[in-house]
């Protein structure tokens, strides 16, 4: 088994963790494993993804808000991202293979920040995107994750690796 490494979160994450298995009134252990880990230095997320988060209005951008230290979310800002940004980008808007509106949507989003900082900084992306070597309405974050070398995975890989465990104590 490969040691855990440093992970960085995509915003369907937390958006799905909220929305299904680890909603805040079912799985507080959850939202408290992501910042226990993020103090011990093992997981976080960026700037783009707080914005994202910011925009939902709901308990989420709450949480984020209220309880989220703001070095949780790292600045995107030096030269090294940039570089892999604009890197992205490139590639993603020459491909024939991805729809006008794909490209417009990728180029709105967080997701090419979230890939060209863990490009950066040797981190593994954390999303729940799976590969689509055909996709062509949206690029998914793993086809171009898989395009410039970044590890990636899911959630619950990233609990397994962290060992997180959800205990009832009934």
């Amino acid at each position: 088994m490969k040691d855990a490494g440093i992970y960085l979160l995509d915003t369907n994450v937390f958006i799905e963790a909220k929305n299904s298995y680890y909603g805040f009134a079912v799985c507080p252990g959850f939202w408290s494993s992501i910042l226990g880990h993020f103090k011990l230095g093992s997981l976080c997320s960026i700037d783009h993804v707080q914005q994202e988060i910011l925009r939902g209005k709901d308990d989420l951008a709450d949480w984020v808000t209220n309880e989220v230290p703001a070095e949780f979310f790292r600045d995107t800002g030096e030269e090294a991202v940039h570089n892999n940004y604009t890197k992205i980008m490139h590639w993603a808007q020459r491909n024939q293979q991805f729809f006008s509106l794909a490209k417009a949507e990728f180029a709105a989003s967080a997701d090419g920040w979230l890939i060209a900082y863990a490009m950066a900084k040797k981190v593994i992306v954390v999303t729940h995107e799976q590969t689509s070597p055909n996709a062509r309405n949206r690029i998914p974050i793993p086809n171009i994750c898989k395009e410039f070398g970044v590890d990636y995975e899911d959630t619950f890989f990233m609990l397994e690796r962290l060992k997180i465990r959800f205990e009832w104590n009934g």
